[in-house]
């Protein structure tokens, strides 16, 4: 039997996890009332059901009952109650950037519609996060394509493998286009040289052998990729033990499309073939501006 309760901020990603789980073969009911939960959870752990894999959702909608989540969660394990919790997370950056585009009002706003967005999102962390404290997956999906959370979902729920409890995002930029304000962590790259002064590699990538080569034939190159790769590999572990969801690598250059690009990718491939107890994903922020 698994039980599975899906909660987390509203525009977190939660109904997308909830469609993706029922895809998978999980039955999903999504806002039950909180005061019911115990009762549903007794009818799906009794003997003769013969539905193996739940998913239940609540968010926001249950109005103040959502601050008795973090109670119902410990009853229901104290009771042996098999229940696992995954909670969407996402940036306040980012939430804030979804309801604008979508035009809606934040659950915890819609008795005070003059409330500015940012409002609902401080309340609904701070009523939260006890439930938050009790998940067993947390996944940020702030940086996450569908497809990357699919992948995540499978992960822990289909195939049942370790949970990657930090995602790591190695992001190329160019600094003439500004820092990426998601950054945890910031690489200047701009003391190699540019392969933008070479005229056949002027108007290529670091996605391109021409570039990759140039950029990894100065000894400066592959001094500097130790030794970042090197302190990563000492700084990730403690992130992961300090509770941390995301972190973002930002390595800029001049432009974000040939240095930086070269390095970034070279960096993705050493950290995903060392392994470990983390997610790890690249992103090209400015590799198609135009040149």
């Amino acid at each position: 039997m698994r039980f599975v309760i899906v909660t987390g901020m509203s525009g977190g990603g939660k109904a997308t996890a909830i469609h993706m789980l029922e895809d998978a073969g999980f039955y999903c009911v999504d806002n039950l009332p909180v005061s019911l939960i115990e009762k549903f959870a007794d009818l799906i752990t009794m003997p003769e059901n013969e539905i193996d894999k739940v998913v239940l959702g609540i968010d926001a909608r249950a109005g103040q009952a959502v601050e008795e989540v973090a109670g119902m969660i410990d009853s229901l394990k104290e009771r042996g109650i098999p229940v696992e919790v995954l909670f969407m997370d996402c940036s306040d950056q980012v939430l804030i950037k979804r309801y604008k585009e979508t035009r809606r009002v934040h659950p915890m706003n819609v008795n005070d519609t003059g409330k500015r967005i940012e409002d609902g999102i401080a309340k609904e962390r701070a009523v939260l996060a006890e439930v938050k404290k009790r998940a067993d997956y947390v996944i940020d999906s702030s940086q996450l394509l569908t497809r990357e959370l699919k992948e995540e979902l499978d992960r822990i729920f289909v195939k049942n493998e370790g949970y990657n409890s930090l995602m790591v995002t190695i992001l190329s930029f160019g600094f003439k286009y500004g820092i990426p304000s998601d950054a945890d962590l910031v690489f200047d790259v701009r003391f190699l040289p540019n392969p933008y002064y070479i005229d056949e590699l002027k108007h290529q990538t670091g996605n391109d052998k021409g570039v990759q080569d140039y950029v990894k034939s100065f000894p400066a190159c592959g001094e500097f990729l130790d030794k970042l790769t090197d302190m990563l590999q000492f700084l990730i572990p403690g992130y992961v033990q300090e509770g941390k969801y995301q972190l973002v690598v930002g390595i800029g250059c001049t432009g974000g499309q040939h240095r930086s690009v070269t390095i970034a990718n070279e960096l993705y491939k050493r950290l995903k073939e060392a392994g470990g107890n983390y997610g790890i994903k690249i992103s090209h922020r400015d590799v198609k501006q135009a040149r």
